[in-house]
């Protein structure tokens, strides 16, 4: 029993410190991620929109703090009981998610390591079983530490946690774990190599014939079926194929796509919003500071929005192409931020609160 005990205690709290590491040093990306389980489409509790960063936080405090209370063994049967209760929550959040196919990432672990949705449930369900195991036996759940020394690693750990998670937030990930990390190229994210795995799909047709509706393969060939009536297909997924960590990004604005165009150039400044209506006059005034600098050393800039509209355009002082929302919210967590591309491999990253 001693010997189980010890090792569900490790890896229940290496894993909870894990998770909560990966989201502490991108709380801006775990907001994004709770904003998405608040929508319509989801969990319909939009009127917690306001408050996604705060939940955030507090989500992130919890999941690093019991994964660093448990491994320190401090309060082994209350942290056993609160992580049973924060483990149900994600139980029953991936597996809506899974069965309704609603959230297919759930960012449990950031972007550091991506999941399907059922490989998250079931990781869950190992968790809670290891975790109820814990609760009944957490007398055998010990500092490895004296007392005291326990509890100064255990919130040494804690607050440098809380430290990390503000100034991500404040600044940029302290650690950037996303396809436009600095030192990585974008065309070649974008990229397919040629022998990856295509995706596969199945076909169902439903069509009505002498009154009822049946169901029919491809190879069936319903539609020569005399008399029948075309009803509905469904396409079931057999097999996911390979994705590009970059997809669906551009760079346009009524005169065309320029993509390739920034891709080639041999140095390039990006200030980037994703919400540039929610820009605060201070950051205004700093991208259109650093753009002015820029041009005056003979550097080429541009603004990549996710909306421009002639008030918004009137707000700055470089040009603005049009960027999918969500392409810009990945490559930078600042509202605005800069990224500086060399031939398409980004190069530096930097907050508007840092912009020269």
């Amino acid at each position: 029993m001693k010997i189980i005990t010890q090792i569900f205690r490790y890896i229940v709290a290496l894993t909870f410190i894990f998770s909560g590491f990966v989201k502490l040093v991108d709380p801006v990306g775990t907001k994004i991620k709770l904003l998405e389980y608040f929508s319509e489409e989801v969990l319909n509790i939009t009127f917690l929109n306001d408050y996604a960063i705060y939940v955030g936080f507090i989500l992130i405090a919890v999941e690093f703090g019991l994964g660093i209370w448990l491994l320190f063994g401090l309060k082994a049967k209350k942290t056993s009981e609160l992580l049973l209760l924060t483990i149900s929550v994600f139980l029953f959040l991936t597996w809506y998610s899974a069965y309704f196919n609603k959230v297919t990432d759930c960012g449990c672990f950031g972007d550091a390591v991506k999941l399907t949705p059922w490989q998250t449930f079931y990781k869950n369900v190992f968790l809670f079983i290891m975790i109820v195991w814990l609760l009944k036996y957490h007398r055998f759940i010990k500092p490895f530490l004296k007392q005291s020394q326990a509890k100064l690693g255990a919130y040494f750990l804690f607050s440098l946690g809380l430290i990390s998670m503000i100034y991500s937030y404040i600044y940029l990930p302290i650690i950037d774990f996303r396809p436009y990390a600095i030192g990585k190229n974008i065309t070649e994210g974008m990229t397919v190599p040629l022998n990856a795995p295509r995706a596969e799909f199945k076909d169902i047709w439903y069509y009505k014939v002498d009154g009822k509706t049946k169901k029919f393969r491809n190879e069936d060939e319903p539609w020569n079926i005399k008399g029948a009536t075309f009803v509905d297909r469904k396409t079931i997924t057999l097999k996911e194929g390979y994705t590009p960590p970059i997809h669906d990004f551009s760079i346009e604005n009524e005169a065309g796509d320029i993509t390739d165009k920034v891709l080639q150039a041999d140095e390039i400044y990006l200030i980037i919003s994703s919400n540039p209506t929610e820009m605060k006059p201070q950051a205004i005034a700093h991208a259109n500071a650093t753009a002015k600098k820029l041009k005056q050393e003979n550097k080429k800039v541009i603004g990549l929005f996710s909306t421009i509209d002639a008030e918004i355009e009137k707000r700055f002082d470089f040009p603005l192409y049009l960027t999918d929302e969500t392409s810009l919210k990945t490559m930078i967590r600042s509202n605005p931020g800069m990224i500086l591309l060399h031939k398409g491999t980004v190069v530096d990253k930097k907050p508007w609160r840092k912009f020269e």
